[in-house]
């Protein structure tokens, strides 16, 4: 026997025999769970107020601190709502079941939307304060706000439902799943620091108000755009 035919013996013979799963629709889940991220994250709630008024008094890596601690607290609700979906697997992977839990989902991301368009940010400001403190204060502080509201795993439930995105049993997948998530809401963090950075002088409460009427158009639309595909098959996106 060769030198190298033994070579080929012993790695053939070390190799892993239980194969790497990986789906082809991964891209896809990968998207949804990034966009469940932004949906998340970019109304202008208490932490988007917070976030904001960090970047503009001390800078925009404070104001990116607050939006990690907030992505942190999400993704446990994230898990909470995942997890529990993931109990009724057999119920929500029934073509029939699937549809109504869509019908429902998007209503309520329409409900979401219509309710961010007429909720007025600025009343729930505060002064922030000008001392800079630490990266890791601003990143816990952010986390209680966000982590003081519970009610977002219901809009995760509705995003879960509207998106089909079940976190599957595999290993791989979930970790995927909850990362694109993060990676979703760390986007709009990055993203909305750097346009508050950028446009410092000119941002004022009207710019915040108007970022949260355009936000909620947005959510509107898309859930009247998804309507529409699951009840008349013209627009199917997802």
């Amino acid at each position: 026997m060769t030198k190298i035919s033994r070579k080929r013996k012993f790695f053939r013979n070390f190799a892993p025999v239980m194969p790497i799963h990986i789906p082809i629709n991964i891209l896809d889940f990968i998207f949804k769970g990034m966009l469940i991220g932004v949906i998340a994250s970019a109304p202008m709630g208490p932490v988007g107020i917070l976030c904001v008024q960090r970047t503009l008094n001390k800078g925009r890596w404070f104001g990116f601190a607050t939006g990690i601690g907030a992505a942190v607290s999400d993704i446990i609700y994230a898990a909470f709502a995942g997890f529990g979906m993931s109990f009724v697997m057999d119920f929500i992977t029934n073509d029939q079941n699937r549809f109504y839990l869509q019908i429902a989902g998007s209503i309520l991301l329409l409900c979401f939307g219509w309710y961010t368009y007429h909720t007025d940010p600025t009343q729930k400001m505060h002064q922030s304060g000008k001392q800079q403190g630490t990266l890791w204060y601003n990143t816990w502080t952010a986390f209680l706000v966000t982590f003081s509201n519970p009610l977002i795993i219901f809009l995760f439930l509705a995003m879960y439902a509207q998106f089909a995105f079940v976190l599957p049993n595999h290993p791989f997948e979930m970790i995927v799943g909850f990362a694109s998530i993060v990676a979703g809401a760390l986007l709009w963090w990055w993203g909305l620091t750097w346009l508050v950075d950028q446009i410092r002088t000119k941002f004022d409460t009207n710019g915040i108000k108007i970022i949260n009427k355009v936000i909620g158009v947005a959510v509107i639309v898309g859930s009247i755009i998804m309507l529409l595909g699951l009840t008349t098959n013209l627009v199917r996106f997802f």
